[in-house]
């Protein structure tokens, strides 16, 4: 039997409550939930308002990990439209960008990267149309001492479809817009996507990230089990959890006992981070 910790959190650049960016302190703050998997979102790499930092680099070195891999959603310099652009799956190394990141104390064995659909189009992958920012998923398998385990981090929408006269639908399609019911979340289609393609990676399956949606919304869309649940946004007065730890095993089997899941105050985000502590067989 094997205890593992693995955390998430969204930690909107490493933006304090003082209104700056401390990049030594968002490091900091990740290496003291001394989790053996962290999920990251919000995560900049040579971006001004974070002084040009690879955070997910910083990171993974302060916490001690021996893998780390950051997956930008964004590419380009992230306050300028028209110059950022919508990432692609495969970007050079140093590419300025936003995105996610996986922080790894085991060894990782191969990497998945998925793109996921936006609601609203991007233009030549630059122009902008709407306001639903590009989203993604990170998949690593890690060689936990137990054997090998699927970790996944996400970072889904927030974009709500709205309400549309018949032309303006028409207008919208012709541009490219998904139709969509007024109201209806798009993070709930993401998370149908992500599902689908969670499908052929192997069990146990441990899926990370800001979902943008309530509890216990993605435990019940999907089917997975949660691993923690406490209230996490906004950070400085918690009334509702949007970050998730969440559980998929092969059928049949139960090599997974969840020991303990907490929510943390690091003093660093709009969001606290969510931790988790099982044990596997």
């Amino acid at each position: 039997m094997t205890q593992v910790r693995v955390a998430t959190f969204n930690v909107q650049h490493g933006l304090g409550p003082d209104g700056r960016v401390d990049n030594h302190r968002l490091a900091d703050a990740v290496a003291a939930l001394d989790a053996d998997v962290v999920a990251l979102q919000e995560v900049d790499r040579r971006q001004a308002r974070s002084g040009g930092v690879d955070q997910a680099r910083l990171c993974a070195t302060t916490a001690g990990a021996v893998d780390h891999r950051f997956l930008p959603a964004l590419t380009g310099p992230f306050r300028y439209p028209g110059v950022r652009r919508r990432a692609r799956a495969a970007e050079p190394p140093e590419t300025p960008g936003y995105g996610v990141a996986l922080l790894s104390r085991f060894p990782v064995r191969h990497w998945r990267v998925l793109l996921l659909p936006p609601a609203t189009p991007w233009v030549w992958g630059r122009v902008q149309l709407g306001a639903d920012e590009p989203r993604v998923a990170l998949a690593a398998q890690v060689d936990a001492p137990s054997g090998p385990l699927t970790v996944v981090c996400t970072h889904l929408s927030v974009y709500r479809f709205p309400t549309v006269t018949w032309a303006g639908g028409l207008a919208r399609r012709a541009a490219g817009y998904r139709p969509g019911s007024p109201g209806e979340r798009h993070a709930d289609r993401q998370l149908a996507r992500l599902r689908q393609w969670l499908t052929a990676l192997s069990r146990p399956l441990v899926v990370l990230g800001d979902f943008n949606l309530r509890a216990p919304a993605p435990a019940d869309l999907t089917g997975w089990r949660s691993l923690a649940t406490a209230d996490t946004f906004p950070r400085h007065d918690p009334r509702f959890q949007i970050d998730h730890i969440l559980l998929d095993e092969a059928p049949g089997e139960s090599r997974v006992r969840s020991v303990a899941g907490r929510a943390v105050d690091t003093g660093v985000s709009d969001h606290r981070a969510l931790v988790a502590d099982f044990d596997v067989r």
